[in-house]
Formats: structure tokens, sequence, C-alpha cells
């Protein structure tokens, strides 16, 4: 069978139950993680967001598509660390407190795990203080900041101006994005860089860890 294309179809389609059951039989049958990842699950939510961007799709269709990625995910993550991996680098990325949503940044989690970066997902919701104690935690390479609702871009600014003025060793480049960011705002934030969409976002931190 052709699990990576069986799996890319589950999750464009939004199939929850068959992504999970395609992943967990193909690794009985010794599938390998990583090639299920790039040619499957990352493959599936790609398109899903492909088409959206096309018109194609609605949101209740990201949704279920995500929510087949993460499904498809609880049976490839832990076998990943299982397999060898050279990653470029390391990203740290979370939605600021007050804003619960997560498609475009699991999207972008995705795409960045399949350009061979090893990323750390904070989830939704993350208040500052965990921002900041995780980054200096984890060391990462690259924090990726989330706002998709203008209500909470106070919060952007108030957890980048925390970053600046704290002591956390090795500072990491702030990249940030969502629907509530502007490039202007970025730059008005002094942000090592923002991007629209997820494959802008590997083409950037591509480039900032090319800087480093």
């Amino acid at each position: 069978m052709d699990w990576e294309a069986d799996l890319k179809r589950a999750i464009c389609e939004g199939d929850e139950i068959k992504a999970g059951e395609i992943v967990e039989q193909a690794l009985q049958e010794g599938a390998k993680a990583l090639e299920l990842l790039e040619g499957g699950a990352v493959a599936g939510i790609y398109e899903a967001g492909h088409l959206w961007k096309a018109g194609e799709f609605f949101l209740p269709d990201i949704i279920l598509a995500t929510e087949a990625y993460k499904e498809a995910m609880k049976g490839i993550e832990p076998r990943l660390a299982n397999e060898e991996r050279a990653y470029k680098g390391k990203v740290l990325i979370g939605t600021v407190e007050g804003d619960a949503h997560d498609i475009g940044k699991n999207i972008v989690i995705a795409m960045l795990r399949c350009s061979s970066y090893e990323v750390i997902d904070l989830g939704i919701d993350v208040p500052m203080q965990e921002f900041l104690d995780r980054t200096g935690a984890i060391q990462p390479d690259v924090l990726g900041v989330g706002a998709y609702m203008s209500t909470t871009l106070p919060k952007m600014e108030e957890l980048v101006r925390s970053m600046e003025s704290s002591d956390l060793g090795r500072k990491p480049r702030i990249i940030v994005g969502g629907a509530a960011v502007t490039s202007d705002y970025a730059e008005k934030l002094g942000a090592a860089g923002y991007a629209t969409n997820a494959a802008e976002t590997v083409e950037l931190v591509d480039r900032l860890m090319g800087s480093r």
C-alpha cells in the first residue's frame, strides 16, 4: 500500500479516525515515521491549507484536517525520536495569552518539522512567563509568536519587550505571525521577521539560521 498517499488523503479530507488507523498499520508493517510525516501528514495538512487559500476549503474543512493531522502525529511523533535525524535548528512556538487559535500555528509546525527543524509547541493561550521560562530552559534558535486577534496584540508587544530585557542567555531570533499581525507591526516591534503563511515561515527561519 501507498501509506503516504493514503495518509495525505485522509488528513486533507479531515478523516481523523482513518488517519490514526493508517499510521498505526503503516508503522506495524515497517514504515518509517519520518516518511509518514513528510509524505503523508505534512503533505495532507499543506494540501488542505492550499485549498483553503484557493477558496475551495472553508474553516470547518481546515479544522477537520487539523484534527486528523493531530491524530496522525500521536503515532508518528514518538517514533521520530528513535530515528536518526539531523536538525537544522530548534524552534519554540506558541500563541499569545488570550488567543486560542491554533490552525495556522499547526500548519507552520508541520512545515518546519518537515524541513528538518526541531519544534517545541507551547500551544495556545500561553502566558508571557511561560514563554520566558521555556525560552530560558530550551534555548531555541528561533521563537515564533502568533496572534490571531487584534485584542491580543498588546500581549505580543509585552512579550517581545520582556524578551529583550530578560537575562535568558543566548536570545532567540523572534518571528511573529498570525491574522492580526502585519509587516508594519512586526517592524514596529523590532521582530527578526514576519511571515504570512507556513511556506514563508520556513523560508524565513532558513534565512535566520543561515545568518547566525
